[in-house]
């Protein structure tokens, strides 16, 4: 089936955090997550619980949302007992927002103690979680640190933090802690987390924070979530898009496939059109590429427009479709298995895909 790569990547060796039905940490497969990116009421549960299903099969593990009021806890307890992957609270300012959560039974609670407040605001969170039990992600980023490390470079600020605050977690006796420093500088992000992870045996989150849009967030994420991986550190991932959720599972899930972290799952190649093509790929990519993207056996597709870059070029792919004059063919590993004609393309090449299912 689909080529897998092998770049012989040591996973760092870190604590296991058990949440909900997953781990994360060590040789545990790195999760793909991704965070909730509007307001739910409680007429939503149902449909929420139906995305989130939908996210599921395109690879994500984790999901965040928001708890922003008194009103959100009941209705996110409620999706955390509902869904088919763990559910992660994420608090800012009210740390009885926290406690309600976990008590409500969510399997992991974001928190950056930057913004909880006094210390023994913490510690209550950290005794709540102890006691569910619920896994604590210790999330910093590089806008909201303590003042007393404002002299630092931002990445050294986020270090010092994140170890500063750890340190609480360690006199609470409490070890199911997942840490992440963020950054809208992809740079900072990379050298950020390559501190921590040296000094430390905590989990880690990656991401770039504020990334952007599409291609902006595409570029400095893989920038600096696979010079990280490479190296062995990260365990959960989120692209951050300003985009959708979809679009931001299928890239973290693309980025663990081409470093070699992730066996599950299609790998998509496709040519940019030009004068020759006799297939458009843009439409057929269009139209069908989420659907694709959530087969998660492993296969190699091919969708090419003509028949210089057709079935020679893609002939390693599982399955492939390319143009040749006015007719569509259908290939596999650079075989023949069908000719038809435009009108019958799409139903073909599903049919022959199904057969590799």
């Amino acid at each position: 089936m689909g080529e897998q790569r092998n770049m012989n990547i040591t996973r760092r060796s870190t604590r296991r955090v058990p949440v909900g039905g997953i781990i994360i940490g060590s040789d545990a497969p790195v999760a793909v997550q991704t965070m909730w990116d509007r307001l739910v009421t409680k007429d939503d549960v149902d449909s929420v619980l139906k995305e989130i299903a939908l996210l599921k099969e395109y690879g994500c593990s984790l999901i965040r949302f928001t708890v922003a009021s008194d009103e959100d806890v009941p209705i996110i307890g409620e999706i955390a007992r509902k869904s088919p992957m763990p559910v992660v609270a994420d608090i800012h300012y009210r740390h009885t927002l926290a406690l309600g959560a976990i008590a409500e039974g969510v399997h992991k609670i974001r928190i950056n103690p930057g913004t909880i407040g006094p210390a023994w605001k913490t510690r209550e969170i950290i005794k709540a979680a102890k006691d569910a039990p619920c896994a604590i992600r210790l999330g910093l980023n590089g806008g909201s640190l303590p003042k007393e490390f404002s002299s630092l470079e931002s990445g050294e600020a986020m270090v010092a933090s994140a170890l500063m605050y750890a340190d609480i977690f360690e006199q609470e006796g409490f070890p199911d802690v997942i840490v992440s420093l963020k950054s809208s500088d992809p740079e900072v992000t990379r050298r950020a987390s390559e501190s921590f992870a040296l000094q430390t045996d905590y989990p880690m989150h990656l991401g770039v924070t504020e990334a952007g849009p599409l291609i902006p967030s595409v570029v400095k994420s893989t920038y600096a979530l696979t010079r990280l991986l490479e190296q062995g550190i990260g365990d959960t991932i989120r692209v951050s898009i300003s985009g959708s959720l979809q679009e931001e599972v299928i890239t973290g899930m693309e980025i663990l496939r081409t470093v070699g972290l992730a066996e599950q799952g299609v790998q998509i190649i496709s040519c940019p059109k030009c004068g020759r093509a006799r297939f458009d790929t843009h439409q057929f990519m269009i139209k069908h590429e989420q659907k694709l993207h959530r087969i998660r056996k492993s296969l190699t597709i091919a969708c090419m427009g003509c028949p210089v870059n057709g079935i020679n070029e893609a002939r390693h792919a599982d399955i492939g479709i390319t143009g040749s004059g006015n007719r569509v063919i259908i290939f596999k590993k650079g075989e023949i298995v069908r000719e038809v004609t435009p009108e019958e393309a799409e139903d073909a090449f599903f049919e022959e895909l199904e057969t590799l299912l």
